[in-house]
């Protein structure tokens, strides 16, 4: 029978696990779309800013050791309260990423650029 004790020893004879910046954006940019009412972060074209539900939102990760930090820039269903989903968004992204790499996320930096309609068509008939 193996302890815990031999297998993190082991673990640490065999080196030392590195998962690059990108990666872990790459996977907090998948997993703040999992908490619901988030979008993408706006475009920009010509200065003028259109956003989209379907785009991913912009994650920058920056780690340091076993700890990182997320600056997330996303865009919000309207009608939804922006407190409640950018709160919800960032207890998602803390418990997600460190699920999926074992980091510790110190820090979630959230930017809302744009409130984006659920339906398509944006017109209303009056």
């Amino acid at each position: 029978m193996t302890t815990a004790t031999t297998d993190r020893a082991e673990a640490a004879e065999r080196g030392e696990l590195t998962i690059e910046d990108s990666v872990v954006a790459a996977i907090a940019a998948r997993a703040v779309r999992e908490a619901g009412d988030v979008g993408g972060a706006a475009g920009r074209m010509l200065g003028i800013g259109s956003s989209d539900p379907e785009r991913p939102a912009k994650v920058t990760a920056r780690t340091d050791g076993d700890r990182v930090t997320l600056d997330v820039r996303l865009s919000i269903a309207y009608p939804a309260s922006v407190t409640k989903v950018s709160e919800r968004a960032r207890e998602h992204l803390i418990r997600r990423v460190g699920e999926l790499t074992g980091l510790s996320v110190s820090r979630v930096d959230i930017t809302v650029g744009a409130l984006h309609t659920t339906h398509a068509n944006g017109r209303r008939v009056q």
